[in-house]
């Protein structure tokens, strides 16, 4: 006898999409170990830093109750860096600067602040610093809160300061609205970084410098600094840089969208004084090595010891890995990874994060000859022992559909996958789907096992995972689609994705749901408001107020909506006219809320405020909160509650397929 499409028994219970989780995030090479950071949500939701040697694996690095976290831009990244078995981090609590050395026996030791108390409470935060060659001076970004100030007071400035803290941090550049990635040359003596200002996000438009140093007895001081790439976006003409590294032979390789796809340079320094230095293009494809810089520390390429490049890219929505050949042609490895993450390289060795539709992400090591592998890849963190039957895993289907405009769009799409259940005959029944929106909305969705997922599918739920224009891995046009067209473009995506697979019969036209976070809950909220396609939502921290949301934001992103909407005030009509607190009447199905109530991002009245008015209307809303919760949830207990609170409200509002 077939089961109900949405209540399909299944062991992918919330309990397991959390136990023994961790997302692995950056990886560190440093002579023979191996370092890499693990976010656990059973541990709090803190990030630990994890070390790893071939005589004794993987272990622990800092002690109980310990957080690597940086809340620089509210989205951190870059918070740790390591060199000849020291570390440094910044510790969430307070978030000043830490180093572990290790100790005599060569086991970490315990943690040392180098930075002192600020002023106001977190008011000084670090990110993405470097140690130079002689291993004695940091150069670390600082965003400085100062007492009192608003967003527009944040300072975002490159701090040079001793590795031990005995000096006081000073200030090495100042002036850009923000910056990232400072790294030394080879020798020290050169320095670059990137800088960016106001309206750009770094995707839009971003600068990449390099200067000259000079020593003192305070540390490194630059003289003669040069833009030598990139631009801002004045006329929509910006060009993105990300991702500077020094390559041995003292040239700088970068990433940049300067053809419209985020590939590889080089720039050659001058060879005499006044010269600017000479620029190449290292992989030209059509395809993007880069990603959008929402978090600092992000590396998609590295140097082998024999002068090749080892690099990720992305095509049609997966991740690949390749070597640059000695013509400048990518040599795919032809590994099974769809998802690459965080590439290093050293000697012949590459370390990865790597994910595949049926594996969570693990800590990858591969050996090279020239473009060859030596060996099979070896894997130094494992992913999760599931102990569940794979044949559960729903694999992704890349798809792509039409869209408003003529415009094609693009999608990953997640068919009900259970082999122990008897699924409805599809003339009685189809399954309901879920339009997951991701978040950014500069971002796309992630090709990888993902349990969060898969707890919808073994329960008979159809998913899509919808890459909607703006989203990033489909090059610059693709990207900008978004650009003044947030809550239309958008939504004419994840709206065209549910009704195209409805036409093909694969899901019920009828059970249709749509769910996302931050960005994406406020293209939930607006396709509730403005269509009526849906037969049911879920916003997880989302926006209902956008002129709230362009007063009340950080410094990040407090002119992204300059790009997405408009100017603000000028463009204030639109601002009214997208929001979906303004267009509540529009919202006729149920609605489930979630929000964290430390966000800084999206502040808790945002989603007050929609399900206030909801409640005024009798419109059926749940609204769950979670103590201690910031942009996005970490906590076990409380990701269990969000998934389980979820799933209960669609099945107590979906239409009832069985009723005619």
């Amino acid at each position: 006898m077939s089961t109900p499409y949405g209540s399909w028994p299944t062991p992918i219970t919330s309990e397991l999409v959390v136990k023994a989780a961790a997302a692995l995030g950056g990886v560190a090479l440093d002579g023979d170990a191996v370092w890499w950071s693990e976010l656990r949500p059973e541990e709090g939701g803190r990030t630990q830093l994890v070390r790893w040697t071939e005589d004794h694996g993987g272990a622990d690095v800092l002690p109980e109750g310990a957080n690597a976290r940086t809340a620089v831009h509210e989205y951190g990244g870059g918070a740790w860096w390591a060199r000849d078995g020291r570390v440094w981090y910044a510790e969430w609590s307070d978030q000043r600067l830490y180093t572990i050395a290790p100790t005599r026996a060569g086991e970490p030791g315990l943690p040392v602040p180098i930075t002192a108390e600020p002023e106001v409470p977190r008011g000084d935060r670090w990110a993405d610093g470097d140690l130079d060659p002689r291993g004695r001076w940091l150069v670390v970004v600082r965003e400085h809160h100062p007492p009192g100030g608003t967003p527009a007071d944040v300072c975002n400035e490159l701090v040079v300061l001793d590795q031990m803290g005995e000096l006081e941090p000073r200030v090495l550049v100042s002036g850009p609205d923000f910056v990232s990635d400072p790294r030394f040359s080879p020798e020290g003596t050169r320095l670059c970084w990137l800088q960016w200002n106001h309206p750009d996000m770094p995707w839009d438009g971003s600068e990449l410098v390099v200067a000259d140093l000079r020593q003192t007895d305070v540390g490194p001081g630059i003289s003669r600094p040069h833009v030598i790439a990139g631009r801002g976006n004045e006329g929509g003409k910006g060009e993105s840089i990300c991702q500077p590294r020094w390559a041995a032979d003292g040239s700088l390789w970068f990433v940049s969208d300067r053809t419209g796809w985020w590939n590889l340079y080089t720039w050659f320094p001058p060879t005499y004084d006044g010269s600017d230095g000479l620029i190449g293009a290292a992989v030209l494809m059509d395809g993007e090595i880069g990603l959008p810089q929402w978090v600092f520390g992000q590396s998609r390429y590295g140097f082998l010891a024999n002068g090749q490049v080892v690099f990720a890219y992305q095509q049609d929505g997966i991740d690949h890995l390749a070597v640059r050949g000695d013509d400048g042609e990518p040599v795919d490895l032809d590994l099974p990874y769809t998802s690459v993450a965080s590439v290093q390289a050293q000697g012949d060795q590459v370390v990865f994060v790597g994910a595949t539709a049926t594996d969570e992400p693990a800590v990858v090591r591969l050996r090279l000859e020239g473009t060859k592998l030596v060996d099979e890849p070896e894997i130094l963190r494992e992913p999760r022992d599931l102990e569940i039957n794979r044949a559960l895993f729903s694999a992704p289907e890349a798809i792509s559909f039409p869209s408003s405009g003529g415009r094609t769009a693009h999608a990953l799409f997640y068919p009900p996958t259970n082999p122990e259940v008897e699924a409805p005959d599809p003339t009685a029944e189809l399954p309901p789907l879920l339009v997951m929106i991701h978040g950014g909305p500069t971002s796309a969705a992630r090709p990888m096992l993902q349990m969060s997922v898969q707890y919808w599918t073994s329960r008979g739920f159809g998913v899509v995972d919808v890459n909607y224009g703006g989203s990033t891995g489909y090059g610059r046009a693709y990207r900008d689609l978004l650009r003044g067209t947030w809550g239309i473009v958008d939504i004419d995506d994840c709206e065209a994705a549910a009704q195209w697979l409805g036409e093909q019969g694969r899901v019920d036209p009828d059970r249709l749901c749509i769910r996302g976070g931050s960005a994406g809950g406020y293209t939930t909220l607006a396709a509730l408001a403005f269509r009526d396609t849906f037969a049911a939502g879920a916003s997880h921290y989302g926006v209902a107020d956008l002129e709230a949301l362009a007063s009340e934001t950080h410094k990040f992103e407090s002119r992204y909506l300059d790009s997405l909407i408009g100017p603000y005030p000028e463009a204030r009509d639109v601002y009214v006219e997208r929001s979906p607190i303004h267009h509540v009447d529009g919202i006729t199905v149920p609605l489930a809320v979630f929000q964290g109530l430390e966000d800084e991002i999206v502040p808790p009245n945002q989603s007050e405020m929609i399900v206030d008015a909801l409640r005024e209307r009798d419109v059926p809303v749940i609204y769950v909160t979670f103590e201690g919760e910031q942009h996005g949830f970490r906590q076990a207990a409380n990701i269990r509650r969000a998934l389980d609170e979820e799933l209960a409200f669609y099945l107590a509002n979906l239409p009832d397929p069985t009723r005619n």
